[in-house]
């Protein structure tokens, strides 16, 4: 069996693990490595059950310690999930990884992060307005609740940049160090 394909997939897997498990250090708030790990998995996994399963998975236990131990002040009872429209923007931002992280390059790999950094808060802002009875269902309403979350937008950008090359960078600096984990295409 060739080592290759043994040792990639582990460690594509330990990547997005560690990065997850970052989630629990001290940080800024909203400077996360979701944006990252979720584009992370979407780029590098070369199969697409994988490239949503790993970063979800990592993503969810991450939730799990946060909101039962970190936050758990906050909850009356066990928290087994955190919220859907951060988990379906998550899958979103993997399948932009799948689209367009095939070729990982600097350029690309800056705007596919800034998109998903817009993308993550159109969608999670957007359920705010739905779900969050202080803002009116209305145009306006829908306005105010994207006003609100833009000082939230900006760190969250600045952290999924800084993931984003960090992650990447880090993977792309192993590949060069060790050939056997490029992988072939057909």
């Amino acid at each position: 069996m060739n080592p290759k394909f043994q040792i990639r997939p582990l460690l594509l897997v330990l990547i997005v693990v560690l990065a997850a498990l970052s989630r629990l250090l001290p940080h800024p708030y909203n400077f996360t490595p979701v944006t990252a790990i979720a584009l992370f998995g979407g780029a590098y996994f070369s199969r697409t059950y994988l490239a949503f399963l790993v970063p979800l998975l990592a993503m969810w236990i991450s939730d799990l310690l946060l909101n039962n131990i970190v936050y758990a002040a906050y909850f009356e009872q066990f928290a087994w999930f955190g919220s859907g429209s951060v988990y379906l923007a998550f899958g979103l931002i993997v399948g932009l990884g799948i689209l367009f992280l095939k070729k990982v390059k600097p350029g690309r790999l800056i705007l596919t992060t800034l998109a998903a950094s817009t993308l993550f808060f159109l969608v999670t802002n957007f359920a705010s307005w739905l779900g969050m009875a202080v803002y009116s269902k209305d145009l306006s309403g829908l306005l105010q609740a994207y006003i609100a979350g833009l000082p939230f937008f900006r760190t969250a950008l600045l952290g999924d940049l800084v993931y984003s090359l960090l992650l990447f960078g880090s993977f792309e600096w192993v590949k060069r160090q060790y050939p056997q984990l490029v992988q072939k295409t057909a």
